[in-house]
């Protein structure tokens, strides 16, 4: 009997990524959309509309699941704070559940997304891992004793919300922190960097490439990266080196058997992986720093959407996962 089909999407800061998935983890048909700027209702209404249309793809999808990149209270099912996105203190599963028309489950997207690693990918077997997903900003989430760690109210697990420069530069969108994780090690840091380094050595491919008219974002970073261009090259080792601060950091207080590292910026690779796990082996302490590995997303990019279609089929079934709800 084929496994009965949902709709899932992962919302980042400035894309929405949807697809049509299975029980297990198989997308059939997937979306991709610009959100970025868009106002809550204009939000709310891309979300749904999309949701719309994929049903009409797929007319025997029973649930609905969404990864949002918010702080959430599980008790009065709000999503209370997101630093990227206008979703604040809005009863996010009621009111798409509305609008949609089928069974809702959502949840914070990089719990999400270490939910789908847990069963299907780089954290399976592990009864302790964090991961990172590195894109706009950084999310977080922990898996402690075999299950997702959420704090009391729900909101545990921010960890790119960490400070690793005292009186560092402000965070991105709503966070009042400065010098947090997410603000000089992801994906928007990596072009911030960019910049600097193209206007430094504008003989560079990287200079050559952001002076003809290319915007210095992390696409450009690791493509030019890959193809041998130092300039870029050296951004990546900058801010793979920032990332392994926060890793240390990490697993000098959890002690994981796995730090998982996705979102969109990942696509760069060892550029930022070797980096990382470099200081690891410099500043770790023993023994956490000796039985922890880091690792990229086996799922890459669709961990988020293939947790939340995880979550949504388990809604379906009656068996919600813990932090699903309608």
């Amino acid at each position: 009997m084929p496994s009965p089909r949902v709709l899932a999407f992962d919302a980042g800061g400035t894309k929405l990524l949807g697809g049509v998935v299975d029980a297990e983890g198989v997308v059939h048909h997937r979306v991709r959309l610009p959100i970025a700027g868009r106002g809550r209702e204009e939000l709310l209404a891309i979300f749904a509309d999309t949701a719309r249309e994929l049903r009409r793809i797929a007319p025997d999808a029973v649930a609905v699941g969404f990864g949002i990149p918010s702080l959430i209270d599980r008790e009065r099912g709000l999503s209370v704070q997101s630093v990227h996105l206008p979703l604040d203190d809005l009863p996010f599963g009621e009111v798409m559940g509305k609008r949609i028309g089928i069974p809702v489950a959502w949840d914070n997207d990089t719990n999400l997304a270490l939910l789908a690693e847990h069963r299907l990918g780089a954290a399976r077997g592990a009864s302790e891992a964090l991961m990172l997903t590195v894109g706009t900003g950084i999310g977080g989430a922990l898996l402690l004793d075999g299950e997702l760690y959420r704090g009391r109210a729900g909101a545990g697990g921010e960890l790119g919300h960490v400070s690793v420069d005292l009186d560092g530069p402000r965070c991105q969108g709503d966070c009042p922190g400065r010098g947090c994780l997410e603000v000089v090690a992801s994906g928007t840091a990596i072009g911030r960097e960019a910049a600097l380094a193209a206007a430094a050595a504008p003989e560079s491919g990287l200079g050559q490439a952001v002076a003809s008219g290319r915007p210095p974002i992390g696409e450009l970073v690791t493509e030019l990266a890959h193809a041998g261009d130092a300039a870029a090259q050296s951004v990546l080792e900058l801010v793979g080196r920032r990332l392994g601060v926060g890793v240390v950091n990490l697993v000098h207080i959890f002690n994981p058997e796995v730090v998982v590292l996705g979102g969109g910026a990942m696509a760069a690779g060892d550029y930022l992986l070797a980096p990382a796990r470099a200081v690891l082996a410099e500043r770790g302490l023993r023994p956490s720093r000796d039985v922890v590995r880091v690792v990229a997303a086996t799922l890459g990019d669709d961990a988020g959407m293939v947790g939340a279609a995880l979550a949504a089929a388990e809604l379906a079934v009656g068996a919600p996962t813990a932090g699903a709800w309608r």
